[in-house]
């Protein structure tokens, strides 16, 4: 059997006569003659196979099936818009520059944009990588997405995803037994390098900057040779390296929050991509980085 299909111009006939009660003023709104609106009726009726008006010579009034048929009618254009409006946008273009720390540039952003791009192939992301305390400073002017990383409850933005910052080293060589700390740390500008010295400070205890590098990759191999401590987030603690905690003698390190600013007058293409991001950060696991190995067994032990 031939299930009959809601033609859309005939739902949005009805539609017109059962929000006016009126055969002449849904005309007027459809800019259509009184006689073709009544026969779009007609065949919708007769494609449904029921009577949808109650008609007389002084009023317009739905039927059962007309009232049934009121919220499907309502829903099936508005998914007819929304479907006809994303295939539209396959065609947005235009140029989106995005700042972004370093670690989400690595290990979260370039799925993400990979995604993006397959959707919206003529924008051009541009994405750039650093301290975004800096960034911020030129967003509009060198930057039109900025995500970056703040202290709970501080900056502007939309929150997407709150991090906690942890102190790691190697399980291997107990970096964090020598007096004083070797610590591997961004420059200065970076959060986690601001937060490590001040909490370390606090403490009391020793310390050395033994190396700075704007480049995660060189600071968590410094960190995974055992030649110094470092701060990563704790969902993105790498395999070569096991996370340190108060009964390892570092002192607590406060939270974060990422959070996506974005310029004034976005494009629409920026608009877009905001959009994904913020969708997209929002729905990730709260562990982003691979299974690591279990902690050498004398690390407890050690650290006491």
């Amino acid at each position: 059997m031939t299930i009959p299909l809601l033609d859309p111009d005939l739902l949005k006939a009805f539609l017109a006569v059962a929000d006016h009660r009126s055969f002449t003023r849904a005309a007027s709104r459809l800019n259509r003659t009184q006689s073709a609106v009544s026969m779009q009726i007609r065949r919708l009726e007769a494609r449904i196979g029921a009577d949808l008006f109650r008609r007389n010579t002084t009023s317009v009034e739905l039927t059962n099936a007309g009232e049934s048929l009121l919220g499907y009618a309502r829903r099936i254009l508005a998914l007819n818009e929304e479907a006809l409006g994303r295939l539209r946008e396959h065609d947005v273009d235009g140029r989106v520059r995005l700042g972004v720390m370093d670690d989400y540039g690595s290990h979260v952003l370039p799925a993400l944009l990979a995604r993006f791009l397959a959707l919206y192939p003529r924008i051009h992301v541009e994405m750039e990588t650093g301290l975004t305390g800096a960034m911020l400073g030129r967003l509009g002017e060198s930057y039109d997405l900025v995500i970056a990383m703040h202290g709970e409850g501080q900056g502007g933005g939309e929150l997407l995803r709150r991090e906690q910052p942890v102190w790691a080293a190697s399980a291997a060589h107990q970096a964090w037994l020598a007096d004083p700390l070797p610590v591997a740390l961004y420059p200065a500008g970076c959060l986690f390098r601001a937060w490590a010295l001040e909490a370390l400070s606090s403490a009391q205890r020793s310390w050395r900057l033994a190396f700075v590098s704007h480049n995660l990759a060189t600071v968590e191999a410094i960190a995974g040779q055992g030649l110094a401590i470092t701060v990563v987030k704790s969902s993105f603690l790498p395999r070569s390296l096991t996370r340190l905690s108060l009964q390892d003698g570092l002192p607590a390190l406060p939270g974060a929050e990422i959070r996506l600013h974005a310029a004034g007058g976005l494009s629409r293409a920026g608009r877009l991509l905001a959009e994904h991001l913020r969708d997209e950060i929002r729905a990730l696991p709260r562990e982003l980085a691979a299974p690591r190995p279990a902690a050498p067994p004398d690390k407890a032990q050690a650290a006491r």
